[in-house]
Order: C-alpha cells, then structure tokens, then sequence
C-alpha cells in the first residue's frame, strides 16, 4: 500500500512536468511563428501595393522581387516546420527576374500561389495565435504576484482579468491570485493547440502541389528505371567477368590437361594418372566457382529455407555476434526477398570490415504491403552511401524495385540501415 501511495506523487510529478515542457516548447515555437507572421504581414501589405500599382503597370516591373521575397518568407517558415519534425519539401523552380517571366511563372506553377495564400493566413491568424501565449503568461505572472506588490503601488493601479478590475482590497489580491491560476492552466492547457493550429496551414500550403508530386514522381521512377537498367548491365557484366576470368579459365585447364593424359595414355599410362587428378581438381573448382555465381544471382537457400533461415545462415557466418528478428508473414516474391537478402548481407559485410561493432542486429517485418529491413550495429558510425560503394548497389537494387534505402550512421555510432520496399 506504501508503495502505491508514493507512486502517486511521481506520477504527478511527472506529468505536471511534460505538461510544462510541452507548454514552454509550444511557446518558443509559437513565439517564432510570430516572428515569422510579422514577416508576412509587412510582406502582405506589399503584395497588396503591388497589386494596386500592377493595375497601372507599375507593379508588374516588382513582380520579381516580390515573389522571391515570398520565398524566402516562406522558407523560413519550412525551416522552422523542419526543426519541429514536420519538414516540407520545396516544390520550386528558379523565380524569372523578367516581370513578364514571373508572371507566366506565377499563372503556370502553384506552388507560388500556395506560398502567397500562405502569407496571407499567417499574416493574420499566425500573428494572432503566436501572441496568444504570450498573453495568457504575462496575465499568469502578473496575476499570480499581485499579492505579493498590490499594496506598494498607487490605489487601483494593480488589475486582473485583462484590466478589467482594479485591486483594491486583500481580498481583490486573492482573487488575482485565482486569476492567475486559470490563466497559467489556459497557457499549459491551450499552447500545444495554438501550436498545431498555427503550423497548420504551412504544413497543407507550403507542401507540394499534389500535381508537383505526380510529376516529381514519374521523374523519380524515370531515374530510378534508368539506374535500374545501368545496374542490370553491371550485374551482366560481373558475371560475365566472373565466368570468363575463372569457370572458363578452369574449364580449358581441364580440356587441356584431359588431352594431354590422353596422349600420355598412349605412350606411358603411368603418366596419365597426375594428369587425370589436377583435371579432376579444375573440374572441382570451376563447378564450385559456378556455384558462387550462381549463389550471387539468387542464392538458393532463399528457395529452399525462406528468407529467414537464409537470414539466419548470414547471421552464422559473420565475425561480428548477429541477433536476427524476423516476421516475414505472407511470404514476398523472391526476387523482392533476394533484395532484402542482399541487403543484408552488404550490410553485415560493413559491420565486420569497417564498423568495430560488437554487435548487430537484423529485423526485418512485413508492414501491410511493405518489407521493411533494418540492421543497425553498435560501432563507431560514420557510413555514407558512395558512388561505386556497396550501399550504392544495394540502393540501386533497392531503387529498382521503387523502394527506399535510408542509412542514418553518425560519428560514434550507431548504424542504422533501413530498406523500405513495395511487395504488394
């Protein structure tokens, strides 16, 4: 029963306390929107100069300036979104200097239009709701304090609720003290609120056109076909490398040296045996190069195990101790689980060659449609996707099958590897 009782006040403890932060974060970002809404206001009010001077020309010649002024107006407002976790792509192309440019520029492309109704929301409701806070925690100190310094000023000077009532007596200092209260739980109440209402219309304007995304969208699928091809053109020409530089190679050596026992069969057949045995030996080593080909292409034991036995035999052949989580439940096809197989592969290839881990850890789980594989290692980070690396290829692997590859590695670790790819 004790301890239930002292488990109480921690609880409260702890959640007066995230209350608070949450309230004291909410601010500070409200009080920069603010900053950036006063911004827009001044930017407002020369967008609608502009407008008035354009009916007689004279603005159209500002057109330029004006919209890169929106710009960086409203790139301020993606960075602050982005500080917070809420990032917003940019969906522009370079503005005209020529006004006859920046119009067609402005009639052909949304994303400056977005921008401008932007400016104006935030010109407006941003500043009002940026203030708010403010507000309401000036009114809690001032209030929350009145008894403490009603009595030293001249009558009447100290007021609550807003102004609206003069402290003359103690028991007018008291009542503050009431105020105060409500005002500081409006604040720790409504700031999280004010805060979401006011990057609200940043995150749904300044986001790309949904026609932006369509059209970034074919580019990228573009790319990544074009990438996918030049990958498959590599991957031809390795194997082609692999078997003329050492199956072919092993193979004349055993036509040749089958030949020359056959003739040393003919003049002394003591001689052939020698012969007969380093043939035998290429033979066995040009099957087992072809084997390794073979297994670089789609390794077999993803036919006959499934991808997570495979998984495992990768987890069992490498230097560094592998824990391996697996939910794989339906199966994907198998070229999409010889990406994954792949993938973690190269990655467990880095841990043991580059990372100084002592530990790695490979998860690897359906989500819907989706296989998502993760392995992540203790060592000292520091991997970066390079042009000709081995994370490029799994990339471009990962890429062609219109998937993503992710590697968040900082100096000191940890390393995390993330493959996201379609299997619906």
């Amino acid at each position: 029963m004790t301890a239930v009782r002292d488990a109480w006040p921690t609880t409260l403890r702890e959640k007066a306390t995230a209350t608070a932060t949450q309230a004291v974060l909410a601010t500070k970002w409200l009080v920069l929107g603010a900053g950036t809404a006063i911004l827009a206001l001044v930017l407002a009010i020369a967008l609608i100069t502009v407008a008035l001077l354009s009916l007689v020309g004279i603005g159209l010649l500002l057109l330029g300036p004006i919209l890169s002024a929106v710009r960086w107006i409203a790139q301020l407002e993606r960075r602050r979104l982005a500080a917070m976790g809420r990032s917003v792509r940019s969906p522009y192309g370079p503005v005209p200097t020529d006004w006859h440019a920046a119009w067609q520029f402005l009639r052909a492309d949304p994303g400056p239009r977005r921008d401008v109704a932007w400016i104006g929301i935030h010109a407006t409701f941003g500043l009002v709701v940026g203030l708010l806070p403010l507000q309401f925690l000036s009114n809690a100190i001032q209030e929350l304090t009145t008894p403490l310094w009603w009595h030293v000023v001249s009558p009447g000077a100290a007021t609550f609720v807003g102004g609206l009532v003069s402290v003359t007596t103690w028991t007018d200092a008291w009542w503050a003290l009431v105020a105060g209260l409500v005002w500081a739980t409006l604040w720790l109440a409504l700031s999280p609120s004010l805060l979401n209402a006011q990057v609200a219309p940043g995150v749904r304007l300044l986001a790309p056109h949904p026609d932006f995304d369509l059209s970034e969208r074919v580019a990228v699928l573009t790319a990544t076909r074009a990438a996918a091809l030049d990958a498959h053109a590599v991957e031809l020409r390795r194997i082609e490398r692999a078997l003329h530089d050492g199956t072919q190679n092993r193979l004349v050596t055993v036509a040749v040296l089958t030949g020359a026992a056959r003739q040393a069969l003919a003049r002394d057949p003591a001689t052939a045996d020698p012969l007969l045995e380093r043939a035998q030996q290429s033979a066995e080593l040009a099957l087992a190069e072809l084997r390794s080909v073979v297994r670089s292409i789609l390794p077999p034991v993803l036919e006959s195990e499934g991808l997570p036995g495979a998984l495992s035999a990768l987890a069992a052949q490498c230097a560094v101790e592998t824990r391996v989580d697996t939910h794989v439940s339906p199966r994907c096809p198998v070229a999409l689980e010889a990406v994954a197989y792949f993938t973690v592969a190269e990655a467990l290839t880095n841990v043991t060659r580059h990372s100084g881990a002592q530990r790695a850890d490979v998860r690897v789980h359906r989500q819907g449609d989706t296989l998502v594989v993760e392995v992540e290692d203790d060592g000292i980070g520091g991997a970066v996707v390079r042009p000709g690396s081995g994370l490029a290829g799994i990339q471009g692997r990962v890429e062609a099958h219109d998937g993503t590859l992710e590697v968040h590695s900082p100096a000191g670790g940890p390393t995390l590897v993330t493959a996201v790819i379609p299997c619906g």
